[in-house]
């Protein structure tokens, strides 16, 4: 897949931009603030129909106005020409529509315009809370199965009842155990969905973090879960007295996590800057490399800011692998170093563009 054209119109700092665009790779130079991120972010938004970042969605409209609108011309993998607007109005909500028609429900979308975002904040998925790496996950299995965000979904709604029912202190056994029951169903497809992604994505991580580093180190990615050990009956039984108190449901698979290694210890407590940048890399390669294997179409590679807090070293290994495999279609990079970009250029070879970025416009270098 690839997209041709973008028309934007009042997304972040730039106030309209229309660009025809490179089917191998493309280059946005400027420096910080310009709008190169933004243009990736529009990009991100029209693929997945969300934020890159964790901002609310009214973020996204440029200050001092009430609606913006991007549309992208994409060209599939095999050959069918697609057309999709997303775009959002100050207090009406978003609209996504598919060649014209809107979609009746937005998950319908996803993991039709695959999108890899490659992002400097990605550091937090090492760092960061659960929440991120659990995000990750359900944002990638969404786009892979369906029947997974609709089993999330479900999930999630009983989960809120549960909550109601325990901040209101129920004390009906009958009523908690008629909610668990879905809770039970739902939670026990998410657990062996995210084991089965971790068992496929594993070898494909390793392998990445390997050439990345030179197979100067070890990573190791895993899922913890407290299904691994329970039922989900076992684990509502044994915490509901605890939930009551404390007014939540504390344990299931809202609470899973993945750990990340680095030989026999935390990449989160000694990984450097670096390393943890090449274990985020290589995990959104696997990434990459999953949804096209599932969905049967290449994903857009969005790389922002990648070569910040990697030696040359690494920065070589990453455009040798991006450049030497077949599987790699349509790449945005962003970068404040000419030379930087000039080099990628080179070593990817093939069609190219570069445009340069200021303050919301883009110019053709």
């Amino acid at each position: 897949m690839r997209l041709e054209k973008i028309d934007i119109l009042n997304f972040k700092n730039i106030a309209e931009a229309v660009l025809e665009l490179s089917p191998g790779v493309n280059c946005l130079l400027g420096r910080n603030g310009m709008g190169k991120s933004n243009l990736l972010e529009a990009i991100h938004f029209m693929g997945i129909a969300r934020p890159m970042r964790s901002v609310p969605e009214s973020a996204l409209i440029r200050h001092g106005q009430d609606a913006m609108i991007v549309k992208g011309d994409y060209v599939m993998d095999t050959g069918v020409a697609e057309r999709v607007s997303c775009g959002i109005v100050k207090g009406k909500g978003k609209t996504l529509k598919r060649n014209g028609k809107e979609y009746s429900r937005i998950s319908e979308h996803i993991g039709k315009f695959p999108v890899i975002s490659v992002l400097p904040s990605d550091s937090e998925l090492v760092s960061g809370v659960a929440d991120r790496r659990r995000n990750l996950m359900d944002t990638v299995i969404s786009q892979a199965f369906g029947s997974y965000l609709t089993q999330l979904i479900r999930y999630n709604r009983f989960l809120e009842s549960r909550n109601k029912m325990l901040r209101a202190g129920v004390n009906d056994r009958l009523l908690y155990e008629s909610v668990e029951a879905g809770m039970a169903e739902t939670s026990t497809a998410i657990y062996q969905t995210r084991k089965n992604w971790i068992e496929e994505i594993s070898p494909l991580f390793r392998e990445y973090y390997s050439r990345i580093s030179g197979d100067a180190e070890k990573a190791s990615l895993k899922y913890r879960s407290v299904l691994a050990d329970k039922t989900p009956e076992m684990i509502f039984e044994e915490t509901r007295g605890k939930d009551g108190v404390l007014g939540y449901t504390s344990q299931g698979v809202h609470r899973d996590d993945l750990l990340t290694g680095l030989g026999d210890y935390s990449m989160r407590r000694l990984g450097s800057q670096g390393q943890v940048k090449s274990f985020t890399i290589a995990l959104k390669l696997a990434i990459y490399d999953y949804l096209k294997e599932r969905n049967g179409i290449t994903p857009i590679l969005l790389l922002d800011d990648i070569f910040d807090k990697l030696d040359s070293e690494r920065v070589g290994r990453i455009m040798d692998l991006v450049s030497s495999k077949d599987n790699f279609g349509q790449i945005f990079i962003t970068d404040t170093n000419r030379e930087h970009l000039d080099e990628t250029i080179a070593s990817l070879r093939g069609e190219s563009l570069m445009l340069a970025v200021e303050n919301g416009t883009f110019r053709t270098v």
